[in-house]
């Protein structure tokens, strides 16, 4: 049988979105549901309840390689090239006002991540989604409360910064080595734990949720 590859990418990640893929692919393993292969998961793989698992750490020249195989019968497995494993989408959509918005909506319902700010120019809102999709599983976590920073290498150009408002409620807001908020919890939590669980649901379904345009009477006001 002739070898096919299904899918294959190389490219460079912080530490902090590795961290990110491999806790996706630990929770869907532990769920026992379809594994993201790709960031985005467009690409999913359903293995069987126990597959061999190969482990390789080895030099070569000046190179690391560390590798990580599972392999199984191909019939106890089934592969969806055409999936959609993030589980929340963006909404685009305009306000009575005029002003242009997005949110993440997770399958649940709850409105997961929003961007705070209303954009004149639908382009500027695009922009904050797609800023959001490329920074949010590589972003370092502090907590603002504390006076944490966020060490200088192995993220992305954002930071979760978690903190309490006014309120005495624990939120959290992705913020830009710019200096930009680019979204924000939307509401406040009664504990730290569910703020950190909310970004990490963040963290896990932006970069492979669909955007989808409403208009302005599907919309509810902001």
């Amino acid at each position: 049988m002739v070898d096919e590859t299904v899918h294959e990418s190389r490219e460079s990640r912080s530490r902090q979105a590795l961290a990110t893929y491999f806790r996706r692919i630990a929770a869907a393993l532990g769920r026992g549901e379809p594994v993201p292969v790709d960031d985005a998961g467009t690409v999913t793989v359903d293995p069987p309840a126990e597959q061999a698992v190969e482990v390789e750490l080895e030099r070569e020249d000046d190179a690391v390689r560390f590798e990580l195989e599972m392999e199984w019968p191909e019939a106890e497995g089934e592969i969806d090239a055409d999936a959609d494993a993030s589980k929340a989408d963006f909404e685009l959509y305009e306000d009575t006002a005029g002003k242009w918005r997005w949110r993440l909506t997770h399958v649940n319902g709850n409105i997961i991540a929003d961007g705070g700010e209303g954009y004149s120019d639908k382009r500027d809102a695009k922009a904050g989604i797609e800023s959001v999709q490329r920074n949010a599983a590589g972003a370092h976590v502090v907590d603002a409360d504390a006076d944490e920073e966020a060490p200088d290498d192995g993220g992305s150009n954002a930071t979760f910064e978690l903190f309490r408002d006014a309120a005495e409620k624990h939120r959290w807001r992705l913020t830009h080595d710019n200096g930009n908020i680019i979204a924000d919890s939307g509401q406040g939590y009664a504990s730290k734990q569910k703020a950190e669980q909310g970004l990490e649901s963040v963290k896990s379904n932006a970069v492979g949720a669909a955007v989808n345009e409403s208009s302005p009477d599907d919309a509810t006001t902001e």
